[in-house]
C-alpha cells in the first residue's frame, strides 16, 4: 500500500500522544475525503481577484504519431480553495513556502455554526459558539485545527449566494455578505487556546462587510496559517479528523491553492 508508506510521515509529524501504530492503523482503516473544490471558470475568486483561466497548448494525437496534452493555467493566489499565509496580513511572518509542514497537517475539530450563520448573512463566529462545542466535546486539544462550518458550502459555486455579489471590480467588495471569524474570537483563541489554523467555508475568515480585516490580522500576527473556500466539511465529525493541507509551494507568497484532504477514523 504505497499511499501508506507516503502519507505516514506526515502524520507522524503531527500525532502529538498517538502512538506510530495508532496512527499507521488510522491511516489505513480510515476514510479519505476531498475538502478542495477543483479550479475552472467557475471558480470563485475575490471580486478585484483575477480568476482561473485555463488556455490549450496542446491535445491531440501529434506528427510524430503519438497522444499528448498539456495547458497554461493563470490565477490569483487567493480564490478557490486556498491557503492564506500568515504573511498576507502580518508583515514579517511565514510566507508560503515557509510554513512548516506540522502547522498544515494535525488533528482538526470541526466547529458547526450553520444554524445561526444561514439565518444571518454578516454572522460572526463568537466564543460562545466554541465554548458550545467545548461543553459537548471537551476543551480543545493543544495543537488542534479548527475549522467552522457555516454552512455555506451549498452554495458554491454560485457566487451570488456564496458571496452576496456576483459583480466584479472594487465596487463590489462593499457588497459581500457572508459570516466569518469575530476579532474577539480571534483574540480569545489566541490567548486561551494553542491553535495551529483555522479553516471555513467561506471566502475569508473575517466576515464580508469586514473593513479592517482585523481577524486576519490577529491570527496571522501569530503565524496561524488560514483555509478558506474549504468544501465538503459537513462529512466531517465534530472530532477525530485528521487534515492533510498542502498548498502550491510559492516561494515568497501570500497564499496559494490548497489541496486539503482529511482522513476520518473507520467505523
Amino acid at each position: 500500500m504505497k499511499w501508506c508508506i507516503i502519507i505516514l510521515p506526515l502524520f507522524l509529524i503531527s500525532c502529538g500522544e498517538r502512538t506510530k501504530g495508532a496512527v499507521a492503523k488510522e491511516i489505513a482503516s480510515g476514510k479519505w475525503i476531498d475538502l478542495s473544490y477543483d479550479f475552472s471558470d467557475k471558480t470563485v475568486y475575490w471580486p478585484t481577484a483575477n480568476g482561473f483561466k485555463f488556455d490549450t497548448v496542446f491535445n491531440g494525437v501529434t506528427p510524430g504519431g503519438f497522444y499528448y496534452e498539456a495547458y497554461n493555467y493563470c490565477a490569483a493566489e487567493h480564490g478557490g480553495t486556498h491557503l492564506d499565509a500568515p504573511s498576507h496580513f502580518a508583515k514579517g511572518k511565514w510566507s508560503t513556502d515557509q510554513i512548516p509542514l506540522e502547522k498544515l497537517t494535525g488533528d482538526a475539530a470541526v466547529i458547526d455554526v450553520s444554524a445561526k450563520a444561514l439565518q444571518d448573512p454578516d454572522y460572526q463566529i463568537d466564543v460562545a459558539d466554541v465554548e458550545g462545542w467545548e461543553k459537548a466535546n471537551g476543551k480543545l486539544a493543544d495543537d488542534i485545527m479548527i475549522l467552522f462550518r457555516t454552512g455555506y458550502g451549498s452554495y458554491y459555486p454560485d457566487a451570488k449566494k456564496y458571496l452576496g455579489t456576483d459583480e466584479k471590480g472594487a465596487d463590489a467588495v462593499a457588497k459581500l455578505h457572508f459570516p466569518g471569524i469575530h476579532p474577539d474570537l480571534a483574540n480569545w483563541l489566541v490567548k486561551n487556546r494553542k491553535i495551529k489554523a483555522v479553516g471555513l467555508d467561506v471566502a475569508s475568515v473575517d466576515y464580508g462587510q469586514s473593513k479592517d480585516f482585523k481577524t486576519h490580522q490577529i491570527l496571522y500576527e501569530q503565524n496561524i496559517p488560514g483555509f478558506e473556500n474549504v468544501a465538503n466539511l459537513e462529512r466531517l465529525p465534530a472530532k477525530g479528523s485528521f487534515i492533510v493541507a498542502l498548498p502550491m509551494k510559492i516561494k515568497g507568497g501570500s497564499g496559494g491553492p490548497l489541496r486539503i484532504v482529511a482522513v476520518v477514523p473507520g467505523e
